[in-house]
């Protein structure tokens, strides 16, 4: 039920490379599907759903220029991968019965809308699963500060940011046992520990505009449907 909601309209930010599962590069099917079912599911709660996603998965701008590639041309390389995961997204949600548009900062209207703010709000209004893609159009943004950008202008209740764990830890769980999990931290601890979580205009942007962040792992079953309703395993970044 939306009644029992604690955010009605999100914006779920993914990494490209989440959507490789066990694969080096790419998209894995099985995860794209079971990440695709977990929206599916909020989205049958009433929750109004967005996303952006990145496309390290495909092409990373930051690594064009060691093959020669300058900064400006591999970020718009960058920017058109990002399309082709939202696509491809799209495609599974809609085999899902979940009705999804694409809208794309650089226009190309053969295969997505254009990003027009009052159509987006519409769609979401509508029960539809908007997908912003190719960032914010201009290079030298990454994902994350379109991620920032869209949901403030989306007027979201929430940024969520699904990554390969379940929150913000005082440093690499995966080879430090030790590690903490921050349960909550305010915008100012992300930007002078340097915990990049997200980069410092992303940060800065939610902080502007009071949206918090909600950090946990994608890769945890139900774990979206749990972050909606304010439980589970996540890291609140907010104040």
């Amino acid at each position: 039920m939306a009644t029992d909601l604690k955010y009605r309209r999100i914006l779920l930010k993914l990494s490209g490379e989440g959507l490789m599962g066990p694969k080096e590069s790419g998209l894995d099917p099985e995860t794209v599907d079971r990440i695709c079912a977990e929206i599916e599911d909020v989205q049958a709660l009433g929750t109004q759903v967005s996303l952006v996603i990145g496309a390290g998965n495909i092409f990373r701008g930051m690594t064009g220029p060691s093959f020669g590639i300058e900064r400006t041309s591999a970020d718009y390389m960058g920017m058109l991968a990002t399309v082709m995961n939202a696509l491809a997204v799209q495609s599974v949600l809609e085999g899902k019965g979940v009705p999804t548009r694409v809208q794309s900062a650089i226009p190309m209207a053969t295969v997505c809308e254009p990003f027009i703010r009052r159509r987006a709000m519409r769609h979401m209004q509508k029960g539809r699963v908007v997908i912003f893609a190719a960032g914010t159009g201009n290079p030298f943004f990454t994902t994350d500060t379109a991620a920032a950008l869209r949901a403030v202008e989306m007027e979201c209740d929430a940024l969520l940011k699904g990554t390969q764990v379940d929150g913000v830890y005082d440093a690499d769980p995966k080879t430090t046992k030790s590690a903490r999990r921050f349960e909550r931290l305010s915008y100012n601890d992300v930007l002078t520990r340097d915990l990049r979580v997200m980069d410092t205009p992303a940060i800065a942007l939610a902080r502007e505009n009071g949206v918090p962040i909600l950090v946990f792992s994608i890769h945890n079953p139900g774990g979206l449907r749990e972050v909606v309703h304010g439980q589970g395993k996540y890291t609140l970044i907010e104040g």
